[in-house]
């Protein structure tokens, strides 16, 4: 079976909120793991929202989308818990949750109107939250002298790589993060322009989140 490469979830809990119609709507999101953890986390939110009108969620749990769930919290049928799972579905993120609070302001929506109001609930949440493409990647340890130092600080500034940290002792060594799919391209560049002078040792795998808009754009 192919090892998956990357999937898409969210950085970490954050809301955002807008107001339509005189209704105020807060759109939270958070990355789960399990359907246990997604629970807890709406359970937070009903805490924190008990006053509210509705508290509308949906939740996708597992990297093949295993467990969907959604709930129209008391809002006509189809008009609330389905649009939030459908922009979660279209972005391509699981193992999180989202959930689009509201406080009625006095004026109906209308259907339409509600599935507008939350869909942009739940757009608003994936964003606030960060979506992050969980990427497998690679820890390299890379040491030059300092004649070669600049020259390799200079190329890493445009690679597909991530530069952790920085020591400057005897020697320079950089801690960098490069996706399992850039790792040989990146190394034998570094090789190329170090004049195969640099050290490189790597110090492990692991799903490292990358942002969601570098990971379209191939950086």
């Amino acid at each position: 079976m192919a090892t998956l490469l990357s999937y898409k979830t969210l950085r970490g809990e954050n809301e955002a909120e807008f107001i339509i119609n005189k209704s105020r709507f807060i759109g939270r999101g958070c990355p789960c793991q399990t359907e246990e953890e997604a629970l807890a986390f709406l359970a937070r939110v009903r805490q924190q929202h008990k006053e509210a009108t509705h508290n509308c969620y949906a939740y996708i749990i597992g990297l093949n989308s295993g467990i969907m769930r959604y709930s129209d919290d008391g809002e006509p049928g189809g008009t609330a818990g389905m649009p939030i799972i459908e922009v979660m579905k279209a972005r391509g993120v699981v193992n999180c949750a989202v959930v689009v609070t509201r406080y009625f302001g006095g004026v109906l929506l209308g259907a339409g109107g509600l599935v507008r109001a939350y869909a942009q609930g739940s757009k608003t949440a994936l964003d606030a939250a960060g979506v992050v493409v969980m990427e497998k990647s690679v820890r390299h340890m890379v040491e030059v002298d300092y004649s070669t130092w600049q020259r390799l600080e200079y190329f890493l500034r445009s690679a597909p790589a991530l530069i952790e940290g920085t020591e400057f002792g005897a020697s320079v060594v950089c801690t960098l993060m490069v996706r399992k799919r850039d790792e040989g391209t990146l190394l034998a560049e570094i090789t190329r322009v170090t004049d195969g002078r640099a050290e490189t040792l790597p110090d492990g795998e692991l799903y490292y989140p990358w942002p969601e808009k570098s990971a379209q754009n191939g950086e």
